[in-house]
């Protein structure tokens, strides 16, 4: 999904921008520093917005129930029956060969691999954390009103989806978690404790258990994702690594037809509720879309999501100007700023949200400005046996 690896901006005295853990306005970063979490698997400190709950009126869920048919003509078919799915294993060393063939094959996985940087890890490592910690991203849609799994095994449309995306999705830690562990150049017990550490800690991307809100932040996340996993897949070419490079192109692939699934709900939503979903639509984006993995920490960095997001962000994985060419696409493809039959409320938030990118892109300019004058930072990652990589 980001599940897999979505960011949300906001400026950063350090480097360009960093990516918030919580939703307040644009802030100075003594005002977001995080807190050290107990060295022990404790729950997560609070994030410092006010939670909102079950904020979709009670009227608003007969239009999920009236789009039930809808959703299983047109959601449903953008999965892959799974005989037709790729899995992990096609990419890796076969472990049923002989002993000799199949260390061949690692050899030359780690081989293809001794020449990437460290960096190129600490962005695989970040990724492949953010598609582990899957089963709260399940959980998270599954407190949406309205389109939950009420019995675990329901037949209704939004929880077949559900469960169906949440399989597709699985396979790419799966195949992550198995290529990294074969690399050699990670340190898998300390991303093992950050999996463990950021499924305890959970997510609030400020849904409200809001399927309105819900569907907005998973079109803009599975485009963010589907973004990210293509850069690296592009640096893993570049960097010698082919094989690498389709791994990541195919997990990219996968984010972009559920993105089109998501991005196809909203717009059925901006057809039949035009100013509630455009409501919503100016809602996330107030609170700007962040990634799923924003609690991540490995027992040592307070800061180890920043620090991580930094190093993307330098390398060109996930950018400011990505977050502003996502919402630029996704007015685009729902047509927003021709969307019509909305009252006040909806046609206020159609301004402010078709007026953001070029806001967001104006910030970044001011942050590279500033960023040429700082000295340059770095950070030590465990995942990488605590060696040190720029921010």
């Amino acid at each position: 999904m980001q599940a897999s690896h979505c960011l949300s901006l906001s400026l950063s005295s350090h480097h360009n921008f960093t990516w918030t853990q919580h939703h307040h306005s644009l802030q100075p970063p003594q005002l977001r520093r995080l807190k050290p979490l107990a060295a022990v698997a404790a729950p997560a400190q609070p994030l410092k917005h006010q939670t909102k709950t079950h904020s979709m009126p009670q009227e608003k869920i007969e239009i999920f129930k009236s789009l039930e048919n809808w959703a299983t003509q047109e959601v449903l078919p953008l999965l892959k029956p799974v005989d037709k799915c790729w899995q992990p294993q096609n990419f890796l060393p076969d472990p049923a060969l002989p002993f000799d063939e199949f260390t061949d094959q690692v050899r030359a996985l780690r081989d293809r691999t001794a020449e990437l940087p460290d960096e190129y890890f600490v962005v695989l490592v970040g990724d492949m954390i953010t598609e582990d910690a899957l089963p709260t991203y399940q959980t998270m849609i599954n407190t949406l009103d309205g389109v939950k799994d009420e019995t675990g095994a329901s037949n209704n449309p939004w929880a077949l989806w559900t469960r169906s995306w949440t399989a597709e999705e699985n396979r790419h830690g799966d195949l992550l978690r198995s290529f990294l562990y074969l690399s050699g150049r990670v340190d898998m017990l300390m991303i093992e404790k950050t999996v463990q550490y950021l499924i305890g800690a959970g997510m609030d991307p400020g849904t409200e258990n809001n399927p309105y809100l819900g569907y907005v932040y998973t079109s803009f996340q599975e485009r963010a994702t589907f973004v990210s996993h293509g850069n690296t897949a592009r640096l893993a070419k570049e960097g010698g690594d082919p094989i690498l490079a389709r791994i990541c192109g195919t997990i990219a692939s996968d984010e972009k037809r559920h993105e089109n699934a998501y991005a196809r709900i909203v717009e059925k939503l901006l057809e039949v509720d035009p100013t509630g979903a455009m409501v919503a639509i100016a809602d996330m984006m107030h609170k700007k879309i962040t990634m799923p993995a924003h609690l991540m920490y490995d027992g040592q960095d307070p800061q180890l999501f920043q620090h991580f997001s930094a190093v993307a962000q330098r390398l060109g994985v996930y950018t400011a100007d990505d977050y502003a060419d996502i919402l630029e696409f996704l007015i685009g493809r729902w047509r927003l700023e021709k969307l019509e039959g909305m009252t006040g409320e909806g046609r206020r938030a159609q301004d402010f949200v078709c007026g953001l990118a070029p806001r967001i892109r104006k910030l970044q300019e001011r942050a590279d400005e500033r960023a040429k004058k700082m000295k340059p930072q770095s950070a030590k990652f465990s995942w990488i046996f605590n060696r040190e990589v720029p921010l």
